[in-house]
């Protein structure tokens, strides 16, 4: 018998969205920030109170059941509704005092946001800024970030967006490799060199066929998708990588290689919920954020 919709606890209704987006117990409460055993009784309670069975367990975790997947857009509906409600309702805060979730990638979040948000907090010490370094997309909407710095622009209704300009890009090397195995004069002197890749990422791959050397996977000497861990390899004198110029620029030996090369750069936008955006502590970052910014980009 079906149960009606007023008498279902929200709480299950998001534990089954994040199970059915994360396809396991474990990630899912990771997500919610709940223990996976309360997880997985919210689950069954779930099933429970709508009398039918949601996932289907197989070796990589859970798979939703077809009766599952009929609710999806239902439940994804209700999300989005409980999303607007809160955001209205945090719009209406009108105090200083307070936190702020900020979400940026993790080489963003570790090597441009620190000075920022260090002269935010010393502006505005009643604000507590809560940072999270993230490579996925928060989901602004969920109210998972206040502000959000993105490499793209972001396409959700309802959302306020700023590019604020672009972060130019640069091939880098440190001063160790090069006293090892000089400095590259043309562009395709870089063959002979060792140059770092993305592993799943194939943006440089295709950047070095786009400028007509046709390597594959096999040319770089090693693959690497975290950005943090790429730029710390270039640090160690590993080889020749890319790098943004605002980070680059201040790491000490590192210098960099044929100039003349035309990098795409990356466009930086701020983003956040336009019942958001005014509210005074909320205003008061996206300007810190905004100044900040703007000096490292073009």
């Amino acid at each position: 018998m079906a149960v009606p919709l007023q008498d279902l606890d929200w709480s299950l209704i998001r534990a089954f969205l994040a199970v059915a987006q994360t396809g396991s117990h474990s990630g899912a409460a990771r997500s919610l920030g709940v223990s996976q055993p309360t997880l997985g009784r919210q689950i069954r309670a779930l099933e429970r109170a709508l009398g039918g069975i949601l996932f289907e367990r197989h070796a990589k975790g859970f798979a939703l059941t077809p009766f599952g997947q009929a609710l999806i857009p239902a439940a994804t509906e209700m999300a989005t509704a409980v999303g607007r409600f809160g955001m209205i309702a945090s719009g209406h805060d009108g105090a200083l005092a307070g936190s702020v979730r900020i979400t940026a990638s993790a080489f963003v979040s570790c090597y441009l946001l620190p000075p920022i948000l260090t002269a935010l907090n010393r502006a505005h010490p009643e604000i507590t800024i809560e940072l999270t370094p993230s490579d996925r997309t928060e989901n602004l909407l969920f109210h998972e970030a206040d502000i959000a710095i993105r490499m793209y622009r972001p396409k959700q209704l309802d959302m306020i967006t700023r590019h604020l300009g672009d972060l130019p890009l640069g091939l880098y090397a440190h001063e160790s490799y090069l006293a090892r195995n000089g400095k590259p004069k043309v562009f395709d002197d870089i063959l002979t060199h060792t140059v770092l890749g993305y592993d799943r990422d194939d943006r440089i791959l295709r950047g070095f066929r786009n400028a007509g050397l046709a390597v594959d996977r096999s040319f770089f000497a090693l693959l690497c998708d975290d950005q943090i861990t790429y730029w710390q390899l270039v640090l160690a004198g590993f080889g020749i990588g890319i790098g943004q110029q605002a980070v680059a620029e201040r790491s000490p030996g590192v210098l960099r290689i044929l100039p003349e090369a035309r990098l795409p750069a990356l466009p930086v936008w701020l983003t956040c919920h336009e019942a958001l955006r005014h509210t005074p502590r909320v205003a008061r970052v996206w300007d810190g954020l905004s100044k900040g910014l703007a000096r490292v980009v073009s």
